[in-house]
């Protein structure tokens, strides 16, 4: 029987691609296993292979033909120079036997040692070079020989040659010697050719470019090119012999020189090619011939054109440090090209600083890292060679020097406001603020110098009359104006909902308004001149006093300072600040519609990192800013993120609210926003976004290891040092390291997104009353304590702790000594951290050992915080960790340190030694424990009668910690807060500011000095030592000036109000904020801090206090609710106290002379009345503790008035009687 339909007897090839094993033994014990998927692959890469042989065979017979043609016609066409090569040989060998000679000389060897001979006619030499032409190859060593023989006798005989040359006939041939040059002149270093060729190949280019240069101009790339590698060879040889530089300037002038209709293209090459060379200064003095020499305005056209938008060429084709030499042969160019000396130009022209700021933009990075590297690096030594670095560095330095900086308003003319077409005036004023914002942000250890000079600087304004000025106009004044007419200006002032498309326009988020890239860049350069106001303005608040601030006007006055001319009129003060409240809202409200919610993790994957392709976008740079996914570049302005923009309008926002808060000038409402609100559901919302921030934090903190958090705190850059191990491990770390930073990143930014309401509390607090703010400060209390301990109660979380088997309530109680309350606390409670929020038990020890027997229901609480308080806060305290100020107001002892460091000196310990650290470290600890003490008066609603400098409590909110604002809106030092610190000084400081003569008279430098107590070992007495700290780098050796006096006085400020105080306000703000959340603080300015603190300071509600009394033993009412005759008498002796009077009487029972924020249903204890006798002689007496009045029963309101009024002026208390 046949197997198949064919009647074939041969079985079949089976093939089988399934992977399916046909072998029925193959599951048998023993038997050999083949995995399926391996057969099915092995089949196929088979299959595979033979179908690629067959291909290369089909393949094979084509290209053997291919390369045997493409031999045939090598070899002929060589054949064929070497004819020609032999004719050449001929023609010259008849003319100059000796000269052929040269031919067998190697091209580095070869001297001008030789006669040369000219053509006999044009039409010789013509045909000697068509046939140079047609077989000069450079790779051929003869070739470059035979060119230097052509190129010298060419030279010998073009001056000979007719007016009318070069003819038609000659272009092409000479086009195509000047490209044979050109190749010859890149090889010179490969080839080492002789100084001989060099020098006479330069001369031919230049003769052919004075022939020819409108044909030359087309190859302008690769001729500069040419010239530049030969400059570049010149100083790598260290020899300045190399070549003629004569040559060689004759050479780049040639070209550029003559003005076709290619003249463009030629400077373009200049620019693409030479001015990014490293060592133009080889042959000194060069580098100014041909600035002398060149066309200027071509210059800065073709570098128009390849360095600012929308073309940009050189920028994404050049690296960063060609493009640094770019700009510094430029910005030298440009001050030789507007001078016959090496000074800089005085008034830059519109294309200038469009140029420099495209530069500069592009190379931030490089000129904070490279150029702006210290001080010291702005000039080299004057007795030292200068090298291209020196020179490059130099010349960038002068885009901020004073000169230059102060003069860039001084070209700028601004229209009358009567004008309507200011078009213009906006084009200047936006190409001028991008160039301002630009230097600002590649300068940043010079910013603070470039704002005072920008400050300093004037523009004039027209006069109704042709060819007259009016008065100077201030920067400031000149940049308002500027902003105030831009479409961007009025329409956020109308509502803050119109900001978001024109925040949209300045991001460039990929989508612009309208489809239409013009409008964007319309809106853009709108952006430039309003941002350049913000830091300009922001700068001159710092160094302006409240007076000035005041004394603004709209005319000019040159008898006034120029601080007070420079000072906005109120009126044009409170529409900025419409316009900055407006626009702070929108950033902060509408964030994820101005950014977009688009943000999303970098999708890098391991194997990327191994392969060199990670992509940089999250990378930490010098300013501390990043390129995180979620910092969008704004207005093209580098490093102007939006978290920097939104810091900065915040921080200028509360500046001027700060002076609205010391010295009232907007109207009382001005400031508050609540029509943007739904003010009924406000506070809950509130508390539920607090709610909400806490579980996604808490969520984060899980999936976050605690190690990588402290790294994280430490520094985003621990592992590039402290890695051990392979490339490959630090490769993995890396990748996890970024992973990290981007997922706090999106963590922040999602917050920001579901916390709208926290984010505006926490920024821009005086949007919403006070009263509400207060309201949410409670609420917010209650819900951590609620979270903390299940419950708001004291005695319900004590009555849990002491039942339950893990609690351990022993190390919230202490017993105290009345002689040493602060010491006793701080040893037992500071270990105690964040768990000082929850009730602690105090049991009171007098000077025999002896405890007060009581029970703690909060009011023996209360007596020891403000017992702690009173001690350490008090006048008669030795420890000195706070002082008082002319007002009397507190801040932290700024000399604190530096006196225990001394006292460390004189007993001998060593600097840096463990016990030295140890001493200065507690120290640190006293202020962070007596910052915690304040924070649980506030969480408990306890106030205490203490009063803080402003400046100081300014720092509560501004730098509280990480979570209440960004830097950029932290606090700043201004002249005004000195007033608080110092009254002496900051007078001294107001007249060195308005000082109308010559500072210098003063000898003053940047330098200050510090005055510490001083007890030293063979005096009892203590004296005092001085301590000198300067306030810059090498700052005594840097006068004061006119001129920088300004920059002078902001860095006393700083030092004064920041530097110094720095490590004792930090360690009091870290306790501050371990117990009441930064976040909250920043919810209030300084006067309401102290509110919070102290009370309130308006006129004591004795109706109020009478609604939220408790009374006691007999004075307790009946079911009839009618009060005792005595508390009637009391009441009615309140109602005629006068207001001081009754602060004593608040004070005498609470401790403290304010009421409570939300009145006296918030005080805690409440005020009690209970009786104490009968006796018409005995005093009212109080527990402060309990704040409870101990009131005997009086027969009338007389001697009621009169005890209780012998009790508060004696300071009774417990035991008067």
């Amino acid at each position: 029987m046949f197997p198949s339909f064919t009647g074939s007897a041969r079985p079949r090839r089976q093939v089988n691609l399934s992977g399916r094993n046909a072998n029925p033994f193959a599951t048998v014990p023993g038997a050999r296993q083949t995995n399926p998927l391996q057969l099915s692959q092995n089949a196929l890469a088979q299959a595979q292979q033979e179908r690629l042989l067959r291909q290369q065979e089909r393949e094979r017979p084509p290209a053997a033909t291919k390369i045997q043609r493409t031999w045939r016609g090598h070899k002929d066409r060589e054949e064929a120079r070497s004819g020609w090569r032999r004719e050449w040989d001929d023609l010259e060998f008849r003319n100059n036997g000796q000269i052929m000679a040269l031919l067998h000389v190697p091209p580095s060897k070869l001297k001008p040692n030789m006669h040369i001979i000219s053509y006999d006619s044009e039409g010789a030499c013509l045909d000697q070079l068509r046939l140079l032409i047609h077989f000069f190859s450079q790779r051929h060593t003869g070739d470059i020989l035979r060119l230097y023989i052509f190129a010298s006798r060419y030279l010998s005989t073009s001056p000979s040659f007719p007016p009318t040359f070069p003819a038609e006939i000659w272009t092409y041939p000479l086009l195509r010697l000047t490209k044979v040059a050109i190749v010859t002149l890149r090889q010179a270093k490969a080839v080492q050719l002789s100084r001989s060729i060099i020098n006479v190949l330069l001369s031919l280019l230049s003769t052919l470019s004075a022939a020819i240069p409108r044909e030359v101009s087309t190859y302008s790339l690769s001729y500069f090119k040419a010239l530049a590698e030969i400059s570049s060879a010149a100083e790598s040889t260290a020899s300045s012999g190399v070549f003629d530089g004569n040559l060689l300037e004759s050479a780049i002038l040639g070209l550029l020189q003559p003005i076709t209709a290619k003249t463009a293209s030629a400077y373009e090459g200049f620019v693409s090619e030479y001015l990014v060379t490293p060592n133009l200064l080889a042959d000194d003095g060069s580098l100014f011939r041909i600035a002398q020499s060149i066309n200027y305005k071509l210059l800065a056209l073709a570098m128009d054109e390849l360095v600012t938008p929308p073309g940009q060429q050189l920028l994404h084709h050049k690296s960063r440090g060609e493009l640094l030499r770019l700009l510094a042969y430029f910005i030298y160019i440009s001050a030789v090209a507007h001078s016959h000396s090496h000074e800089p130009t005085k008034t830059p022209d519109a294309q200038y600083v469009r140029i420099i700021s495209a530069l500069t933009a592009h190379l931030t990075e490089e000129i904070r890292s490279q150029v702006d590297t210290s001080a010291d690096s702005r000039a080299p030594n004057p007795g030292k060679e200068m090298s291209s670095g020196d020179f490059v560095r130099t010349q960038i330095m002068t885009l901020v020097d004073q000169e230059n900086v102060n003069s860039l308003l001084a070209h700028l003319q601004i229209p009358p406001a009567s004008m309507e077409d200011t078009s213009n005036a906006h084009t200047e004023a936006s190409a001028l603020a991008i160039y301002a914002l630009t230097l600002l942000r590649s300068f940043p250890r010079r910013a603070d110098e470039i704002r005072m000079w920008l400050y300093l600087g004037s523009t004039s304004r027209h006069s109704l009359k042709a060819g007259t000025t009016e008065a100077r106009l201030p920067a400031i004044k000149y940049f308002y104006r500027s902003s105030r007419d831009t479409i961007a200006y009025r329409l956020i002032r109308e509502a803050p909902r119109q900001a978001i498309d024109f925040l949209r326009s300045g991001s460039m988020k990929g989508h612009t308004m309208e489809g239409n890239i013009q409008v964007a860049r319309k809106f853009t350069a709108q952006w430039h001149v309003i941002l350049l106001f913000l830091e300009l303005y922001t700068f001159v608040l710092k160094v302006m006093d409240d007076e000035e601030f005041l004394s603004g006007s709209s005319t000019s006055d040159d008898n006034y300072s120029w601080t007070r001319q420079s000072a906005l009129p109120l009126d044009e003060v409170q529409d900025l600040t419409i316009f900055l409240k407006n626009l702070a809202f929108s950033l902060h409200w509408y964030t994820s519609e101005i950014i977009g919610a688009e943000i999303s993790e970098n999708k890098n994957t391991i194997a990327e990192y191994f392969s060199g392709n990670i992509s940089t976008t999250s990378e930490i740079h010098l300013d501390g800013s990043s390129t995180k996914p979620d910092t969008v570049v704004f207005a093209g302005v580098p490093g102007m993120t939006m978290g920097y923009m939104k810091g900065m309008i915040t921080g200028l926002l509360r500046m001027v609210y700060e002076r609205d808060s010391r010295r009232k000038f907007l109207p009382s409402n001005h400031w508050l926003m609540t029509d943007w609100f739904e003010m009924d559901r406000f506070i809950p919302a509130v508390v539920a976004e607090e709610e909400n921030k806490h579980k996604i934090q808490e969520s984060y903190d899980t999936e976050i290891d605690p190690a990588e958090n402290m790294v994280d705190e430490e520094g985003d850059e621990v592992y590039a040092d402290n890695l051990i191990g392979t490339q490959r491990t630090q490769q993995v770390r890396n990748f996890e390291r970024i992973k990290r930073q981007q997922r706090k990143a999106l963590k922040k930014k999602y917050l920001e997104s579901v916390t709208p309401r926290l984010e505006i509390l926490q920024n821009m607090p005086f949007f919403i009353p006070f009263a509400t703010r207060v309201q949410i400060f409670r609420e917010l209390v209650r819900l951590d304590q609620v979270r903390r301990r299940g419950t708001s109660d004291a005695d319900t979380w004590r009555f849990a702790m002491m039942n339950s088997s893990t609690g351990n309530i022993d190390k919230h109680r202490a017993s105290v000594r009345r002689e040493s309350i602060f010491d006793d606390a701080y040893k037992q409670f500071y270990e105690l951290g964040e768990g000082l929020k929850e009730p602690i038990q105090i049991r009171f020890v007098d000077k025999f050992d002896t405890v007060e027997e009581g029970i703690d229901g909060g009011g023996v609480t209360k007596e020891f915080l403000t017992s702690v308080t009173n001690e350490a806060f008090g006048p008669k305290n030795d420890m000195e960790l706070f002082i008082e100020n002319d007002q009397h107001l507190l801040y932290p002892n700024p000399s604190a340190v530096d006196e225990r460091k001394d006292f460390l000196t004189q007993a001998g310990a060593k600097e840096g030694s463990a016990e030295w650290n140890e001493h200065i470290r507690d120290l640190l600890r006293r202020y962070e424990f007596l910052g915690r003490i304040i924070g649980k008066c506030m969480y408990e609603g306890i106030l205490v009668d203490i009063h803080f400098a402003g400046f100081f409590l300014l720092k509560w909110a501004l730098t509280g910690g990480s979570g209440s604002a960004t830097k950029e809106s932290s606090y700043r030092a201004n002249i005004n807060d000195l007033r608080d610190l110092d009254e002496s000084l900051y007078q001294g400081l107001l007249k060195l500011k308005n000082y109308p003569g010559n500072v210098d008279d003063f000898s003053l430098n940047f330098a200050v000095t510090d005055t510490i107590s001083h007890r030293s070992k063979n005096k009892a007495k203590e004296d005092l030592k001085t301590i000198t700290r300067e306030l810059r780098p090498s700052g005594s050796e840097i006068s004061v000036t006119n001129e920088n006096r300004l920059v002078y006085i902001s860095y006393v400020a700083r030092h004064r109000l920041q530097i110094q105080p720095h490590l004792q306000t930090s360690a009091f703000l870290r306790g501050l904020g371990t117990i009441i959340s930064p976040s909250w603080l920043s919810m209030f300015n300084q006067t309401e801090l102290q509110t919070l603190v102290g009370g309130d300071s308006s006129e004591i509600d004795v109706a109020d206090l009478r609604r939220n009394t408790l009374y006691g033993g007999l004075y307790e009412l009946g079911d009839d609710k009618e009060e005792h005759s005595s508390v009637k008498f009391f009441w009615q002796a309140m109602q005629e106290f006068s207001d001081v009077d009754r602060r004593k009487v608040l004070k005498f029972v609470t401790s403290t002379p304010r009421a409570p924020l939300l009145g006296f249903s918030q005080l805690n204890p409440r005020f009690s009345i209970r009786d104490s006798g009968d006796d018409q002689t005995r005093l009212p007496s109080t527990s402060t503790c309990v704040n409870l009045l101990k009131l005997p029963v009086y027969a009338s309101v007389e001697t009621l008035m009169d005890r209780l009024k012998y009790s508060i002026n004696a300071g009774a208390g417990f035991n008067l009687s």
